[in-house]
């Protein structure tokens, strides 16, 4: 098969907050970027609803009109958004050399990556069914709208003993289910979660279903030790069991900690490999909120239109 290859300065692989504002950026620059929106165009907003946290939304926004905003922003400075994944990478040599759905070769100066995360999940139809109408993977996201209401969040970790107190502060009660009789968190999440008297630790617990038809009206849960299964009402369903960084396709060149983030070198969206940049949840696993990976994307942008003045100096 014959395939075309394109030149280009600056090539965008994403289209969450981080990508487009990248996008923004680059292309006000005069750099005329092409952006590539990966198998989930608009990233993990998309299946958000209500976005009542970033500023300058004052009545909120829905998830995927926001995100539609930031492409028409992107496009109007001049961006090129292209649907597309990218399915292979060769950042040996300069130009890097990028496949887009295996037929597509690009040669980029440089490159951004917000690829972003994606949240583990249970893997049951009712969640699926349910995400958004009360199942979430974001308690800061999304636990405002659960005030005063009784709900369940799903983990053993760090981060799931975070959101538990998190929620805490705003719903009723909340009920933590961990699937062995003890947590990974470290003692200190422990303690925080197990001090806590609107937290209910649930041992031993896995979920069968949640319940509802149209919003989260509860679970039934199972308790892998005595085989006992009840159900109990909740209105927020929350699942805490990780992310995962959609970097697979770089690993061959690009440093990243265990768990898959990028590596970038503090203070800068810079990787180990010159002219290519990472931002977003793809090197964040610490806040992976909007509004930090849309400043990343700010970052990336002008650290490439740097590299470039540098490199076209020389």
């Amino acid at each position: 098969m014959s395939q075309e290859i394109e030149k280009v300065k600056v090539l965008i692989i994403g289209s969450g907050p981080a990508g487009y504002t990248a996008a923004i950026y680059a292309s006000r620059a005069g750099l005329n970027p092409v952006l590539y929106t990966g198998g989930q165009p608009g990233g993990q907003l998309t299946i958000t609803t209500d976005v009542e946290n970033y500023p300058g939304y004052p009545d909120g926004i829905m998830g995927p009109e926001m995100m539609e905003d930031f492409r028409k922003q992107a496009e109007k400075f001049g961006t090129q958004v292209r649907y597309g994944l990218v399915t292979a990478v060769d950042f040996s040599a300069r130009p890097h050399v990028v496949t887009v759905d295996d037929q597509v070769t690009v040669h980029a100066d440089t490159v951004i990556i917000s690829t972003g995360a994606s949240a583990k999940w249970l893997g049951l139809e009712s969640e699926t069914r349910l995400n958004g109408r009360g199942v979430s993977a974001c308690a800061v996201c999304d636990g405002f709208f659960f005030r005063g209401q009784e709900v369940a969040i799903v983990g053993a970790g760090d981060t799931a003993c975070e959101e538990a107190s998190y929620l805490a502060n705003i719903c009723s009660k909340v009920y933590m289910l961990v699937r062995r009789e003890e947590m990974r968190a470290s003692q200190i999440m422990q303690k925080r979660v197990l001090n806590n008297p609107k937290i209910e630790v649930l041992w031993n617990t896995e979920t069968e279903e949640v319940l509802g038809d149209q919003e989260v009206t509860g679970m039934r849960i199972l308790n892998n030790k005595t085989g006992e299964k009840k159900e109990i009402e909740i209105s927020g369903f929350f699942v805490a069991i990780g992310h995962q960084p959609n970097t697979e396709v770089f690993k061959d060149f690009i440093h990243m900690d265990e768990s898959g983030y990028i590596k970038t070198i503090p203070g800068t969206a810079k990787t180990n490999i010159e002219g290519v940049f990472a931002c977003g949840d793809a090197q964040d696993n610490v806040y992976r909120q909007a509004v930090t990976a849309a400043g990343t994307g700010c970052m990336a942008a002008l650290d490439a239109e740097r590299y470039l003045a540098e490199t076209e100096n020389h």
